[in-house]
């Protein structure tokens, strides 16, 4: 833990789930419904300061992430980002992108190209967490 980062400090988001190992939290956006974060506890930099047994717990997670969006919010393309020029704490980003979003074509830290989008529709907490746990059995044995 780093006093000094800021995903050590905070949840960074509304947090669905938390295990021993990562979190899952939702972004609170109010341009981009179904922008979602998964957020490894520990702090570490990169993908590859895990153990090759630790990677791919995180990646089946955005991945189980994905596809709940895309089930949920049928967005016309999914990003996956994991920057961490800002915030150099492991974290991936899940977000919904529309054709007619205020960003698309390009990312969402990118310059706007339309200055509204319609809004989309949240999905509750509930609905998401519930698609998780069917697509990540691990998440029922370590709670909620």
């Amino acid at each position: 833990m780093s006093s000094s980062c800021e995903l050590c400090a905070n949840p960074g988001g509304v947090v669905l789930w938390q295990g021993a190992d990562y979190r899952i939290v939702r972004v609170v956006d109010a341009h981009y419904a179904g922008f979602y974060r998964v957020i490894w506890n520990a702090h570490v930099r990169e993908m590859s300061d895990l153990a090759a047994d630790r990677q791919w717990p995180l990646l089946r997670a955005v991945l189980a992430v994905e596809q709940a969006v895309r089930r949920h919010y049928a967005p016309d393309k999914i990003n996956l980002a994991s920057f961490g020029n800002v915030v150099p704490h492991l974290h991936w980003h899940i977000i919904a992108r529309w054709q007619d979003d205020r960003h698309f074509p390009e990312p969402v830290w990118g310059s706007v190209q339309r200055p509204a989008a319609p809004r989309r529709a949240d999905v509750s907490d509930a609905a998401m967490l519930a698609t998780l746990r069917e697509l990540l059995p691990e998440m029922e044995e370590e709670g909620a």
